[in-house]
């Protein structure tokens, strides 16, 4: 435990170094936030929600697929390019240990993120989060999971360091724009409502929106079973593959 504690402070202050981690995960969804609540504001215009109470959880879902689709699988395959794991194989340590320690601070500042996003939404429009805090975490934990299922995935499917950094590229930025964590869906029209029915970050953005509104787990089975299983499916898949793939 004391090389995970080593390991996971000096992960903790290379991601804090890190511009474009730290910026995206901590500071460009508030920006977002301060941005189109200056547009919109938060008056009552859908099933007496404003639209920074439909966004906000949105935001927070932004957060997840930051850390989990963009920093944390770039960050995997900048280390085994640099053979980096390779190297902790050579000691009592291993490469689990810094997987590890990385996944944790990846997963940490994801939370952080949330709870400032929440916590100025709260004071500058004074959303409204009606569910309880347990369902809510739940959801928070299950769909960062599937986040970070498939950023997990991305370093071995990649070639090189250029080809996950492309992979990230294009399903981070077709799930934000298609998924309704920037837009809401209720906009979109019926073809993007289809394409956007098979991205994991759709079913995590409705999640969330229901349960900040309040809303039963009963009311969103699939988005728990979709969600649910992508994490257990994927991650399993990445660590066969990381299992075989040659490292060195």
């Amino acid at each position: 435990m004391k090389a995970f504690f080593i390991i996971f402070k000096t992960e903790f202050l290379l991601f804090l170094r890190n511009f474009f981690s730290f910026f995206f995960a901590l500071v460009f969804p508030v920006l977002m936030l301060v941005l189109f609540g200056g547009i919109y504001g938060n008056e009552p215009i859908y099933s007496g929600k404003g639209m920074m109470d439909i966004c906000v959880p949105a935001y927070a879902v932004m957060v997840m697929g930051v850390t989990g689709l963009m920093s944390f699988p770039l960050t995997l395959a900048e280390y085994k390019e640099k053979k980096i794991y390779k190297r902790f194989d050579a000691t009592p340590v291993g490469k689990k240990q810094i997987i590890a320690a990385q996944t944790t601070v990846h997963v940490i500042m994801t939370l952080i993120g949330i709870v400032i996003l929440c916590g100025m939404g709260k004071l500058l429009y004074d959303i409204k989060i009606q569910g309880n805090v347990g369902p809510i975490c739940v959801g928070i934990l299950l769909s960062t999971a599937s986040m970070f299922s498939m950023g997990f995935l991305f370093p071995v499917i990649g070639p090189d360091s250029k080809g996950t950094s492309l992979l990230c590229y294009i399903c981070y930025f077709i799930m934000l724009f298609l998924s309704g964590a920037t837009i809401p869906d209720m906009l979109f029209p019926d073809t993007m409502k289809t394409v956007a029915g098979f991205l994991p970050m759709t079913y995590a953005v409705d999640l969330m929106q229901g349960l900040f509104a309040g809303e039963s787990f009963h009311m969103y089975r699939t988005e728990l079973l979709v969600l649910g299983l992508s994490a257990i499916l994927l991650t399993a898949l990445g660590a066969l593959l990381y299992r075989k793939k040659d490292w060195t």
